[in-house]
């Protein structure tokens, strides 16, 4: 199974950026979709079962434009999970899971901490979500976690190390993610590839993505018990359709 990751960063300007056409010729099985800014009603969804997707699903936030995930998929998921069940969370359409036979996918988009009372979001949702995942982990042991978790683990995984008081890379978000991975999680793409300068996301200022001035924001977490079934993982910094680029893994 091949699972992509892509915070699109508006599905809608995304397409108009050829995303379509990407999307057929990178061929994912699921591809988990984050930040689509937008409604179903929105959106002509024949494009995306022409595109080869027939089992499409979108899970958005109550606000227009804003946030947003979805998953295509290939596959017929036997269930199809929107939200958490926490309100706050499910307000602003953060989390949407297909459970297939061996295997459940969630796509994930943790909030950016822009401001102290966004930081103080994020840090209480990043704590209800790592309760909430340790719950679910009992009842569905082979997960993965593909999305944009808006932190970068380590100092390799971010082009300038010193940027320490900057939300996505302080010490408690870093920590965090840490022990989300201690807790039972494989960061598929370190777990195959060790070297420095690979990131997902680059500011759109001073030409930034040309410089490779860049931060791994993106992950495809899976469970411990997925560690046999991992063959590869990627990044796929080629693809331009938005600030981010989309990330990959591939099991047995």
């Amino acid at each position: 199974m091949k699972i992509l990751s892509y915070n699109v960063n508006g599905i809608r300007a995304a397409i108009k950026k050829g995303f379509l056409d990407w999307l057929q010729g990178a061929n994912p099985d699921v591809i988990c979709i984050q930040e689509t800014k937008a409604h179903k009603d929105q959106l002509d969804l024949t494009l995306f079962e022409e595109a080869g997707y027939p089992y499409h699903y979108w899970f958005s936030a109550q606000k227009k434009g804003y946030s947003s995930v979805a998953i295509l998929s290939k596959i017929k998921p036997n269930h199809i999970e929107y939200g958490t069940g926490i309100e706050y969370m499910d307000a602003e359409g953060r989390n949407l899971r297909l459970d297939f036979d061996t295997v459940s996918v969630m796509s994930l988009y943790l909030p950016s901490g822009t401001n102290d009372d966004r930081l103080n979001f994020k840090l209480n949702y990043m704590d209800e979500f790592h309760d909430y995942i340790t719950k679910l982990k009992k009842e569905i042991p082979n997960l993965i976690i593909c999305g944009d978790y808006n932190i970068c683990h380590e100092e390799i995984d971010i082009h300038n190390p010193k940027m320490k008081g900057v939300s996505g890379f302080l010490p408690v978000e870093r920590a965090w993610i840490g022990k989300f991975i201690d807790s039972g999680f494989i960061d598929t793409f370190r777990y195959f590839n060790k070297e420095p300068d690979h990131y997902s996301w680059w500011s759109y200022r001073a030409n930034a993505r040309n410089n490779n001035k860049g931060w791994r924001l993106d992950y495809c977490m899976a469970s411990s018990p997925l560690e046999n079934r991992l063959k590869r993982a990627y990044i796929l910094p080629e693809a331009r359709h938005s600030d981010h680029c989309p990330v990959g893994v591939e099991i047995d």
